[in-house]
């Protein structure tokens, strides 16, 4: 898959771009943007396509365009969670040494005459020393420079952060702009499952992406069975057997089963309800499964522990509703 910094195109968030294209044109450029979203939604492309517009890159086969796509361009800096080398997966945290080289970049002057730009690219995982670095930074802006975070979680950024950023929301992309997405990078083979995800990817290309390659088609329809009711032991074993022989299948089956439970959920919470001693008690009831399955999965995950267990037990709670 293309990386973010090699995107030629944005799709579905031309409503955002054009935003920042007419703060840009008005020569108000705010130091600082905040890019918020759920994962997968297009944050990275949007804030490589801004940094592009700032070093005059939209043009990606120019000699600075190709720069920027190769992570050589000398005034763009881009810092996201490091790989931990040990257990081969990115780590839990920004840590302070991963945003240390902002300063010094920052003090130096533009190699090419014009902006310096830094994107942080998962800022929600910064931990407080990485924080309050940035914080420092935002309180203190240097001239010529611009500074995008990307953000799944804003929640989780300290308040003073927030409030000294120009915030853009990016919504879940329209069906149409997955397809687009969508064709452009899948495998022949795996085109005609696009129809299938897209309702299961709450407009985010990178869950789509993420559910076409982890077996999501077969997994989702485990789920549907579930949620049908009736699944009993036999089918318990057997519906657990082909999760294991799916990869990944553990923890995608757990997210689609727990987005079906809250997408149900909702449903029974929209529908009329009856007070009194025939209360509809199904919403709370499934809420509470929703909150045992999340539990459930964590603790699994965490330490170890079984996971053929860890299904049937998530079967048969959901069974019981």
């Amino acid at each position: 898959m293309t990386a973010p910094r090699e995107r030629t195109q944005l799709h579905g968030h031309e409503a955002a771009w054009r935003q920042f294209e007419s703060v840009m044109r008005s020569g108000r450029l705010h130091h600082a943007w905040l890019l918020t979203g759920a994962e997968g939604i297009g944050k990275a492309t949007m804030a490589f396509m801004m940094a592009r517009a700032l070093l005059d890159a939209l043009d990606h086969d120019s000699p600075v365009g190709r720069r920027v796509s190769a992570g050589t361009h000398a005034d763009l800096l881009v810092v996201a969670r490091a790989m931990d080398e040990k257990n081969h997966r990115l780590r839990r945290e920004i840590v302070g040494d991963d945003v240390r080289p902002i300063g010094a970049f920052l003090r130096r002057t533009a190699a090419e005459g014009g902006w310096r730009v830094v994107i942080v690219d998962g800022a929600e995982y910064m931990n407080r020393t990485a924080s309050n670095a940035i914080l420092k930074i935002l309180e203190e802006p240097p001239r010529g420079a611009i500074l995008i975070l990307t953000c799944a979680a804003p929640g989780r950024l300290l308040p003073t952060i927030r409030s000294r950023c120009r915030t853009l929301d990016l919504g879940p992309l329209p069906p149409q702009a997955l397809r687009d997405i969508l064709h452009d990078v899948v495998e022949e083979e795996q085109r005609h499952d696009i129809a299938k995800v897209i309702p299961l990817a709450h407009g985010s290309a990178g869950r789509a992406l993420s559910l076409l390659r982890r077996n999501g088609v077969k997994l989702s329809a485990l789920v549907d069975e579930v949620m049908a009711g009736g699944t009993g032991d036999i089918d318990a074993y057997r519906i657990a057997g082909s999760i294991a022989e799916a990869e990944n299948g553990f923890s995608v089956f757990f997210d689609l089963l727990c987005d079906a439970i809250s997408t149900r959920t909702r449903e029974l919470l929209r529908q009329p309800r009856h007070e009194g001693p025939v209360r509809d008690r199904r919403p709370e009831h499934m809420a509470r499964v929703w909150q045992d399955l999340v539990r459930l999965r964590a603790e699994t995950e965490n330490f170890n522990l079984d996971k053929q267990q860890a299904l049937l037990t998530a079967l048969a709670r959901v069974n019981a509703i």
